[in-house]
């Protein structure tokens, strides 16, 4: 995809920010990362487990700070972004650390939360100044924001061509017949009004959120803010859906014009701000990414995730700078890809989810390489939910994982009543990670469920209850460990 269009208005608007960043930093510098990922990727629970193990000085012996004794501490700090919501950390932890523990809500906005860290340079010069501060500036934004910054080099036409010609795919038959339905009901040609716009735009997102849920987990479906629309809902920026082109060139007062115009409204008001505000201002990302959650519902779906994921990282503006170049304008130069939910496998096949991880990413990290940004791929869990174990079955030992899927999941025929702990084997991940884009029947039999969180937790040395995680300690080696050394 060719680089996204810029003004020279938003190239100024995201100086300036970058220069308002360097005047606070000017004591303590800042590292502004940037946590996405697609709904239900587990953005929330990472950020949460994060803050939580730096503020209490969990064992994070995969973290070189941490595991060398240079990290003296970590503190939140005063919220730095007037325009931003605070991640509200304190509701999230209170939620998992409850009777009972239950998952906190997921990402619906963009949000930020800074902390300072504290800790003794591992090199001689520098640690004869005493010690140093890093600015750690967490900005937490849905993966869905993300497939809409390709909208920016489209046109309303190629954008409803494209998305028609999706929802015309057998796969998604069931999923987007209604909305089809009430398409086939509208003259694109008539003349406009605000009705016929709300019908397409309702019938429009009904597909969209059908799409997403679990027996399809489809991604490459923008606008992102038509399921997460905030207080712009209602509003003309979010009342549009693809049309077919119509024969001859419509006229002004024509539904299809209006819903252009609205359209173009959409990328106005809502992708570009973005962008220009928050996007253009990373240092470092990590992409959390569901594999298992796509795994489970087929190939289609998996194939789907592969083309968002490319699609997202397109949008990254990549590569290093340096101190002087930093003042006007930011790349990313460190971009983690990581398997989330990896406490639904048992140790020995995360290898193998870390290989079909690589095979999503292919093209993204290949782009983000020549580029100059480095990358890296985990399969982690940044909050353990299960523990493992085994079972005979058959004169076999199978690895299982234990734990106590919430109240609904289902298996086969039973349904489970968020109170009954289990053991589940939920099967062998392939060895190729391509049987997985291709037929149903080529793929393997896989159970994941969706378990509750840890009820008894081990306490820090502080005597503060922490997580279980797995490495958690290693994605965040990667994304600040250099910056701290």
């Amino acid at each position: 995809m060719p680089s996204l269009p810029t003004t020279i208005a938003d190239e100024l608007g995201i100086a300036l920010g970058n220069l308002a960043d360097a005047a606070t930093g000017t004591v303590t510098p800042t590292l502004r990362l940037g946590v996405t990922g697609l709904s239900r990727a587990g953005k929330t629970i990472f950020i949460t487990a994060l803050i939580h193990n730096l503020l209490t000085g969990a064992r994070l012996p995969g973290f070189a700070p941490m595991a060398e004794g240079r990290l003296i501490g970590a503190r939140l700090a005063e919220h730095p972004d007037n325009a931003t919501p605070r991640f509200a950390y304190e509701n999230h932890l209170a939620a998992l650390m409850g009777t009972p523990p239950v998952w906190p809500e997921s990402t619906r906005r963009i949000s930020q939360l800074r902390l300072t860290l504290r800790y003794q340079s591992a090199s001689w010069i520098k640690s004869q100044f005493g010690t140093s501060t890093l600015n750690l500036d967490i900005v937490d934004y849905p993966g869905e924001w993300l497939l809409d910054l390709p909208l920016l080099t489209k046109s309303y036409a190629q954008w409803s061509e494209e998305a028609l010609s999706l929802a015309n795919r057998p796969a998604r038959a069931q999923e987007a017949k209604p909305f089809l339905d009430a398409l086939g009901s509208f003259d694109p040609a008539r003349e406009a009004d605000d009705a016929a716009a709300e019908t397409l735009a309702t019938a429009f997102t009904a597909y969209l959120r059908a799409s997403k849920g679990d027996a399809r987990a489809l991604s490459t479906l923008p606008p992102g803010r038509f399921l997460m629309p905030g207080d712009l809902e209602g509003s003309p920026a979010l009342t549009f859906a693809p049309l077919p082109a119509p024969a001859a060139t419509p006229r002004h007062s024509s539904l299809y014009a209006m819903l252009e115009r609205r359209y173009e409204a959409y990328k106005s008001v809502v992708v570009r701000p973005f962008f220009r505000d928050h996007f253009a201002r990373l240092d470092r990302q990590i992409v959390l990414v569901d594999a298992l959650r796509a795994l489970n519902a087929g190939p289609e779906a998996v194939a789907d995730l592969e083309t968002a994921l490319t699609s997202v990282l397109s949008c990254f503006r990549q590569g290093s700078s340096n101190p002087i170049s930093r003042l006007f304008t930011r790349k990313i130069d460190r971009i983690l890809f990581a398997a989330t939910k990896a406490d639904l496998l048992h140790h020995t096949s995360h290898a193998r989810l870390e290989t079909i991880l690589n095979r999503l990413v292919a093209n993204a990290s290949r782009r983000a390489k020549f580029h100059g940004a480095e990358t890296r791929s985990l399969a982690i869990a940044a909050i353990r939910a299960t523990h493992e174990g085994s079972v005979k079955h058959g004169g076999e030992t199978l690895p299982t994982i234990i734990g106590t899927p919430e109240n609904g999941q289902r298996l086969g025929e039973t349904t489970y009543d968020g109170k009954t702990e289990i053991a589940l084997f939920p099967g062998d991940l392939p060895e190729n990670p391509d049987s997985l884009f291709k037929s149903v029947d080529s793929t393997p039999e896989l159970n994941f469920l969706r378990f509750l969180p840890p009820k008894t937790l081990s306490p820090s040395q502080t005597g503060d209850p922490v997580f279980p995680h797995i490495r958690l300690d290693r994605a965040l080696d990667f994304l600040i460990g250099d910056k701290m050394a």
